[in-house]
């Protein structure tokens, strides 16, 4: 039993000092911080896509196509962060293309 003990131990000490889990841990920090920015300004285009609807009773193009490569940046940078992914996301990737990956029923309006 007490060499079942030491083994755990020592494979421990190993994931400790693997370089990548720390590097990973960097990125990921690096990410939460550009996820909580990109939030942000979701939530700016947002509250611009409403101001345009309100004032001309159309949203903006532009916008919506904006709002639609940053959501996929924001979805490829939490796949990242959660591990369900090991492809870092913009800036190490290129920016997501806006158009659509898959058709939802409100996406049909293009």
């Amino acid at each position: 039993m007490q060499t079942q003990n030491s083994l755990d131990q020592d494979d421990i000490h190993n994931h400790l000092r693997n370089q990548q889990a720390w590097l990973r841990l960097l990125y990921m920090l690096l990410f939460a911080a550009l996820l909580n920015l990109a939030a942000g300004v979701m939530w700016v285009i947002c509250l611009l896509q409403f101001i345009f609807v309100v004032t001309t009773g159309e949203d903006n193009s532009q916008l919506r196509s904006f709002a639609r490569s940053l959501s996929q940046f924001i979805h490829r940078a939490l796949l990242f962060v959660s591990y369900n992914s090991d492809e870092k996301p913009f800036p190490f990737a290129p920016w997501p293309n806006p158009s659509p990956t898959q058709q939802w029923p409100a996406d049909n309006r293009d």
